[in-house]
């Protein structure tokens, strides 16, 4: 493997040098973007469009399309080049001249639609992520490029169709890999590994399950699962939408630019109390009555509750028109209902359906009287003032929130619905102390709001979307999973996660339960073990805790040549803390100092004494606000390229139980990308060794 580079702000190279060559590809492959942005908005639509509502919706089409073709100064156009040994798809028996492609985010073409740039999820981009030396895959020459901000600086070459030349690691990929992490999450549309290319690869019609532990990137691997599904099935997609679900809005805010530095545009965040928030959630939950709420036998609980409205009628149904009655028997009605019950449709579509089974009943009553009704009288009949009192009598409307507010309000009403699935005890536990007077009023748990979106969809379906992706999805409740899988049922779904990093009481204890409830049970389970984020000190020492927090999970092995800066410091004071930072900030980068929710008010304090501004969990760093004080609480999917993390015994103490505190103590430690200080006062937990 050969590796050159040159400085940009050096004297021009010789016209024969490659560099130079590279930089003027590039060069026109900018103006070759500016021409299409051009192209498009400079469209005249004014005479191709119907009427004015086609003409909203192409206006809205074209402004995305300019906003997809926007040419990001400081991020490459293009990182990497192939060349073909034969020209892609053709039969190599036939000797073609093969092509060269340069890989980059987009596709770019020049005025004759010649390609200049090939997105990297086109087929023809595939063996720059997948060829080795022992498959080539048709590949000559494989090359690298280096930048620094938006200019070329390097190139690195690998041969992989010449014996000769030994495989070696990349330079210029471990840079990229190690490059400092200032500003929110970037895509890794440059290092993509094979492993991980199979799975961003993978078909939309499969659901993929990917266990990865800290720095294995499996964020970033779901995030460009999504990206190369809407280039595969854009058409697809775009109508049955897509969305990606995380734990918090910090998480969110996050890894936000990932997508649209790929192109895309319109794909949805939320986390999964934006997806159940029918009312307002002001209260909270104890430990204890969190997890029953989450258990997923609350939902055969609400699926009891809410056909427990249904009455088999005991009297007839008499309709007059004009000058005839007709009168449906209570046994015939008694049948409609119990047919509508052993269908197990919907509630709210059974509600629909049964004056319309009513009406039909007394149509064929008039048929064989030797009337002959249409589809308008069996509507009229649909209305009749006796067939709507008889259905509300029989099978009445139910309002969800009413249900769950019944249900934990009402002793009595929820004692008969969980007969047999919650006991005595379980039952106390979820009943509200106190007697609530409306569904405004009540103090909503967040778990509540999940109960009350599963009554929802028992009373009508909920809206389904071709693909979520559910990240760290290890914290979800069985309930949780339910909610987030009523959202693809006719999709498929992307879940990400590590079990070892579970830190609610009801977290994941294995990816097949959890698939089950998600209702995707034949979802493929990948595992990613090579680390590229966490330094190999780092990891080692945080690993330590697997046999504690998840024995039998594979440790991450690191594979940067970097092993990081790591040190443990035993300290007097909260000086020694905001000296610790200090020092970090002094190394270029991000800074993280990380610790008990707790202590977060008292470290603020000393930061503001100390003169050193910080940001919140979240917030975009820059080049002159590195630093960002984090709750243990709200670390998971961050990352900094340091952190100090602050008394690792009080981050454990802060959790109701022991091995949830060093579930949350191992996601702190492995959040930094270089180097990481522990400062502590208190005793190492014996964990650590």
């Amino acid at each position: 493997m050969s590796t050159l580079s040159d400085d940009p702000s050096g004297p021009p190279s010789a016209s024969d040098d490659p560099l130079s060559r590279e930089r003027a590809h590039l060069a026109h492959s900018r103006s070759a973007l500016r021409a299409m942005r051009e192209d498009a908005e400079n469209l005249d639509i004014r005479d191709v469009t119907a009427n004015w509502v086609n003409a909203e919706v192409l206006h809205r089409q074209i402004g995305e399309r300019i906003k997809a073709l926007a040419d990001l100064s400081h991020t490459p156009l293009f990182f990497g080049r192939l060349d073909y040994l034969h020209a892609p798809g053709v039969d190599l028996a036939e000797g073609a001249e093969g092509e060269r492609f340069y890989i980059g985010r987009r596709h770019v073409h020049d005025a004759g639609g010649d390609p200049m740039v090939i997105d990297w999820r086109a087929p023809v981009s595939q063996p720059f992520y997948r060829a080795s030396k022992k498959d080539p895959m048709d590949v000559g020459l494989r090359r690298r490029f280096g930048y620094t901000g938006g200019d070329l600086t390097a190139y690195e070459d690998e041969h992989l169709s010449d014996p000769a030349e030994a495989a070696a690691t990349s330079k210029l990929l471990q840079q990229e890999i190690e490059r400092p992490r200032v500003g929110p999450m970037r895509d890794i549309v440059a290092t993509i590994q094979p492993e991980q290319d199979e799975i961003v690869r993978s078909g939309l019609s499969g659901s993929v399950c990917v266990q990865g532990g800290p720095g294995t990137g499996k964020t970033a691997v779901g995030l460009h699962r999504v990206a190369y599904l809407l280039y595969t099935h854009r058409e697809r997609l775009a109508r049955t939408g897509t969305l990606v679900i995380g734990p918090n809005k910090s998480f969110l805010h996050y890894i936000e630019q990932v997508l649209p530095a790929l192109g895309e545009l319109e794909v949805k965040q939320a986390t999964v109390d934006d997806l159940v928030a029918h009312v307002e959630v002001r209260g909270g939950d104890d430990a204890t009555a969190a997890v029953i709420k989450g258990d997923a036998r609350m939902a055969q609980v609400l699926r009891r509750a809410v056909r427990s409205h249904v009455t088999l009628p005991t009297e007839p149904v008499v309709v007059v028109r004009g000058s005839r009655r007709w009168r449906v028997p209570a046994y015939e009605l008694e049948q409609i209902v119990r047919e509508l019950l052993d269908r197990d449709i919907r509630y709210g579509a059974a509600h629909q359906a049964l004056p319309q089974r009513i009406a039909h009943a007394v149509l064929v009553q008039m048929e064989r009287s030797g009337e002959a009704p249409d589809d308008r009288v069996q509507d009229a009949v649909a209305r009749n003032t006796a067939v709507k009192a008889a259905v509300k009598a029989v099978w009445p409307q139910v309002d969800p929130a009413k249900l769950v507010l019944r249900l934990l309000t009402d002793a009595d009403f929820l004692a008969a619905h969980a007969e047999g699935l919650l006991d005595e005890a379980e039952q106390k536990e979820i009943l509200w102390a106190k007697p609530v007077r409306s569904v405004k009023s009540a103090k909503w748990s967040a778990a509540d709001a999940v109960l009350i979106d599963e009554a929802t969809d028992l009373v009508q379906r909920t809206h389904s979307l071709g693909h979520v992706v559910l990240d760290e999805a290890q914290d979800l409740s069985p309930m949780q999973y339910r909610a987030v899988g009523r959202r693809c049922t006719t999709g498929s779904a992307t879940v990400l996660g590590d079990l070892a990093q579970g830190t609610t009481p009801w977290a994941t204890r294995s990816w097949e339960e959890a698939l089950g409830h998600l209702g995707k049970g034949d979802a493929v389970v990948e595992e990613l073990t090579a680390g590229f984020r966490v330094p190999t000190d780092v990891i080692t020492y945080a690993s330590r805790l697997l046999p504690h927090i998840a024995p039998g999970l594979a440790p991450v092995a690191s594979v940067r040549e970097n092993p990081g800066f790591f040190e443990v410091r035993a300290s007097t004071a909260d000086a020694d803390v905001v000296g610790a930072v200090e020092e970090l900030l002094g190394q270029e980068g991000s800074v993280g100092l990380i610790a008990a929710d707790a202590r977060i008010p008292v470290l603020a304090e000393a930061l503001a004494a100390a003169g050193r501004t910080y940001l919140g969990p979240g917030e975009e760093t820059t080049a002159e606000t590195r630093l960002t004080l984090v709750p243990a609480s709200l670390a998971k999917g961050l990352e900094y390229d340091y952190v100090v993390l602050d008394e690792p015994r009080a981050v454990v103490d802060g959790e109701p139980d022991e091995r949830t505190g060093l579930r949350r103590l191992y996601v702190a430690l492995t959040r930094a990308v270089s180097g990481l200080i522990v400062t502590h006062t208190a005793p190492l937990p014996a964990e650590l060794g």
